[in-house]
């Protein structure tokens, strides 16, 4: 059941995203779409506990994208300012901090969440302790107080 589920999603986001709905590009989402889940079933869904445990987590996940675009944005306005501004206070700097997350998946939606937020790169990540280059101690100390770890630790129930 998992495994067609996961079909409907992934050909949904093929026929969204290419717009195309001729046969050639129908049945080219239908191979792609079954390689990706003969090729990571394993990632997508850890659990036979699928429908309870895991539509939990995508629904808190929908939860967090507004709350993440609106981190860009505000990220996307402070890297503008230090560049437009006449001094470029500018003070680019790598930080390391341990992260309290415990599972992969919570560990990568943390690091691409960072690295998704303008003036911030996820440089490393070695056993649970992030590298990340910041653009400025601002931006430093937004990461270091916690906030979108803690909403990320919410979404896997790690909280």
């Amino acid at each position: 059941m998992k495994y067609i589920i996961s079909f409907f999603i992934l050909f949904l986001n093929w026929v969204i995203l290419s717009g195309m709905l001729d046969t050639f590009h129908l049945a080219l989402g239908v191979v792609a779409c079954i390689l990706v889940i003969y090729l990571s079933h394993d990632i997508l869904f850890t659990c036979d506990e699928f429908f309870y445990k895991n539509l939990r987590e995508v629904i808190r996940l929908i939860k967090y994208i507004p709350w993440l675009l609106y981190q860009i944005v505000l990220s996307n306005i402070h890297v503008a300012y230090l560049v437009l501004s006449p001094k470029m206070p500018i003070d680019p700097q790598l930080i390391r901090f341990k992260s309290k997350l415990k599972k992969d998946v919570s560990l990568v939606t943390f690091a691409h969440s960072i690295t998704l937020t303008p003036g911030t790169i996820t440089a490393d990540i070695r056993e649970g302790e992030f590298c990340v280059h910041c653009i400025s101690r601002k931006v430093a100390e937004d990461i270091l107080t916690g906030e979108m770890e803690k909403k990320v630790a919410h979404i896997f129930m790690e909280d």
